[in-house]
Order: C-alpha cells, then sequence, then structure tokens
C-alpha cells in the first residue's frame, strides 16, 4: 500500500506560479513512477507529468513542457510540481499518482494509488 497527499495548491493570478507537492509513505513508495494528472469537472483527467525511480527519465505534456517542472525528493519520498507563468486554463484539480511496471506513464491506468487531490485556481 502507498498513500499520497498533495498540499500546494491555491489561488494565484495569471502569469504567477505556484508549487505543488506530494508526500508519499508506505512500503517501497520511493521506487515507484510517480505521475501528476489534473482534471476539471465534466472532463477526464489529463496527463500533466511523470517521472520514474529515482527520477532519471521524466515526461511531459506536451502543451506544458517548459512551464511545468517534475522532480523528486526520494530521501524524502516527496515530488513535486513546479508551475510557472500559469494561466487560468491550468485551473483544475491536480492529483498526483504512483505506478509500477511496464504500461504507458501517460496513462490513468498505469497508476494504482492515487491522491485525492489539491485544486489550483487562476485567475486572469
Amino acid at each position: 500500500q502507498v498513500q499520497l497527499k498533495e498540499s500546494g495548491g491555491g489561488l494565484v493570478q495569471a502569469g504567477g506560479s505556484l508549487r505543488l507537492t506530494c508526500a508519499a509513505s508506505g512500503r517501497m513508495a520511493s521506487t515507484y513512477t510517480m505521475g501528476w494528472f489534473r482534471q476539471v469537472p465534466g472532463k477526464e483527467r489529463e496527463f500533466v507529468a511523470a517521472s520514474t525511480w529515482p527520477g532519471a527519465n521524466t515526461w511531459y505534456a506536451d502543451s506544458l513542457k517548459g512551464r511545468f517542472t517534475i522532480f523528486r525528493d526520494n530521501a524524502k519520498n516527496m515530488v513535486s510540481l513546479q508551475m510557472n507563468r500559469l494561466q487560468p486554463e491550468d485551473t483544475a484539480a491536480y492529483s498526483c499518482a504512483a505506478g509500477l511496471g511496464g504500461g504507458n506513464v501517460m496513462q490513468t491506468d498505469f497508476y494504482r494509488y492515487w491522491g485525492q487531490g489539491t485544486q489550483v485556481t487562476v485567475s486572469s
């Protein structure tokens, strides 16, 4: 079992930055591939970024490259998402997820464990 808890969401003006953090706990939590997804009401979850253990490989949604950065602190079992130059369309509930094994890390079904999410609201 792996437990995930996100923090760092909030309200920010367009052009601002936020850093989301996901704290992982449980057996071998630091060995999981960690991903960030976001979701707005009425839409499917959207892939944001992912990082393998120990962080050698990262993936980003094409539309977010250059603005979002995923990084992890394996010693603390934490993965963070730095979001810069935020825009109103980035408004969503952001969730972290953990998965193992092969598969497409950009797909939700790769991940076994999910956090409850943290809301990010970007005002114009």
